[in-house]
């Protein structure tokens, strides 16, 4: 599996965006996507919330912007990770992002997907979720401290 690429190797290529988001308990908040074949990538998964970058934004602008449109979350204190190509789905190369926030998911206004749920880390196995997103998962969750 490819997993991990620090440089862009094609600066026109395709980019995006995703937050790793836990609340107190460590939980991490997953999005439903749409069960759409053809029409987006990775239908029917659970995954981070997120998107791609606009023609000539940043992914900070990018995620600050797709995290407020797709769920009304404003004002995150975010923290740049890791980039990790999405090689089987969009093909974009993806920053991902963490960051922290508590709250009911289910009150949100979720604008894209089905919906919104926190998930404990050892219960994340059990989900179908894109390949890459697991790997940034595990890989965030790993460099925690304990």
């Amino acid at each position: 599996m490819h997993s991990d690429t620090t440089a862009n190797p094609d600066p026109g290529a395709a980019r995006g965006a995703v937050a790793i988001l836990t609340n107190r308990c460590g939980e991490l908040l997953l999005h439903l996507r749409d069960d759409l074949p053809g029409a987006i990538a990775w239908p029917g998964h659970w995954s981070l919330l997120g998107g791609g970058c606009d023609p000539g934004e940043d992914p900070l602008t990018a995620i600050v912007r797709e995290l407020d449109e797709e769920a009304g979350l404003a004002a995150l204190e975010l923290t740049e990770l890791f980039e990790i190509r999405d090689a089987w789905g969009s093909g974009q190369l993806i920053t991902f992002f963490a960051g922290n926030w508590d709250g009911d998911e289910t009150a949100l206004p979720l604008t894209e997907g089905v919906k919104l749920r926190f998930f404990a880390p050892e219960h994340l196995d059990i989900l179908t979720i894109p390949p890459f997103i697991r790997n940034g998962i595990h890989r965030h969750l790993a460099a925690r401290p304990c």
